[in-house]
């Protein structure tokens, strides 16, 4: 039986397959490029939307963080913005004092007008001091408290043996809070020890086991 192809035609039919297994294998690494982009793609957006999270997060912190500080210096200035204020009033305060200290103990002597007048003084320091504290303006008036350079400020040294050193033993002028801000400290004296002196005859004692040392 004799072949009636062309000797081309049978090369080409024996080359089809592979040429078929070539665009097959070409096709499959198409694919796999294309997976593989998908998947980068992937990566990134989730990357990006991971990056804009954050952000959102760290900028709603910011934004709680200023709302915080904002009610606090809000709150601050409404407690303390008067405090400049209240330091000159209570300077009045002490002037008032003063002048009602000077009146003498026993005032029997005084005119009658003069006794009323100091009577209603003493009303309106009492009404003061009572108005200051209801707006938590507080005195300070350490006699016999230990000394606190937070709320005292030391004028004087006292020497006494009568209480232990560092305490305050004089009130020269009160000190007043503002809320839990000093306004002003108390001008206040100081106690000391009082050293003891060695009389003559110890001195002598001592120079004269001195001198036989030598």
């Amino acid at each position: 039986m004799t072949n009636d192809k062309d000797p081309s035609e049978i090369i080409d039919d024996e080359e089809k397959p592979k040429e078929e297994e070539i665009q097959n294998l070409a096709d499959d690494e198409i694919e796999e490029e294309v997976e593989l982009s998908d998947d980068d793609k992937k990566n990134e957006f989730e990357s990006k939307i991971a990056e804009l999270k954050d952000q959102l997060m760290r900028t709603l912190a910011d934004s709680e963080n200023l709302r915080k500080r904002t009610l606090k210096d809000v709150e601050q200035a409404k407690k303390y913005s008067h405090i400049t204020f209240v330091r000159d009033l209570v300077s009045s305060v002490d002037n008032l004092k003063r002048a009602l200290d000077s009146v003498p103990e026993n005032k029997s002597n005084l005119p009658e007008p003069i006794k009323n007048l100091i009577v209603g003084l003493e009303i309106v320091e009492k009404e003061i001091l009572t108005t200051l504290e209801k707006n938590n303006i507080k005195q300070i008036d350490p006699i016999n408290e230990k000394f606190d350079y937070n709320f005292h400020q030391a004028m004087f040294e006292i020497p006494t043996n009568d209480c232990d050193p560092g305490t305050v033993v004089q009130v020269s002028q009160k000190g007043y809070l503002l809320y839990d801000r000093l306004v002003r400290p108390a001008m206040v004296g100081v106690s000391k020890k009082i050293e003891e002196k060695k009389d003559n005859h110890d001195s002598e004692k001592d120079i004269n086991t001195i001198e036989k040392n030598k």
